[in-house]
């Protein structure tokens, strides 16, 4: 459940990043509130890593609660490297990502966040 707090208060902070237009900061947050979300939701079923890899919980959510025992919807398998890539131009060029990338991304986020919230607490969808 740990992460799944890390999660919604680093949507909280990406929220307030976009309310306050600073939208490489809001890509940053966004990111790691899918990821923390995502460590969730391995954990809830058991699968966990003595450290934490940004590629190997990327493949462990797509391998195994989409692909192998289609937890979440296919769609989601995108979701997590899409989020980073965007991160990765806010944190590491010299680029700024703008608005709508960003709007995006917080209903990305949002949706994969929600789904896996709904199954960790819930059980279901």
């Amino acid at each position: 459940m740990e992460f799944l707090n890390k999660a919604e208060e680093n949507l909280t902070a990406a929220q307030i990043c976009f309310d306050n237009g600073l939208y490489n900061a809001c890509a940053n947050r966004a990111y790691y509130a899918a990821l923390h979300a995502a460590i969730a939701a391995l954990a809830h079923r058991g699968i966990r890593r003595d450290k934490i890899d940004h590629g190997q919980v990327q493949a462990d959510f797509s391998n195994e609660l989409i692909n192998r025992r289609k937890i979440y919807p296919a769609k989601l398998k995108s979701y997590l490297p899409d989020i980073q890539f965007v991160r990765n131009k806010a944190d590491y060029t010299d680029g700024n990502v703008g608005r709508k990338v960003v709007s995006q991304l917080l209903s990305k986020v949002r949706e994969m966040s929600g789904l896996i919230e709904k199954e960790v607490t819930d059980g279901k969808f």
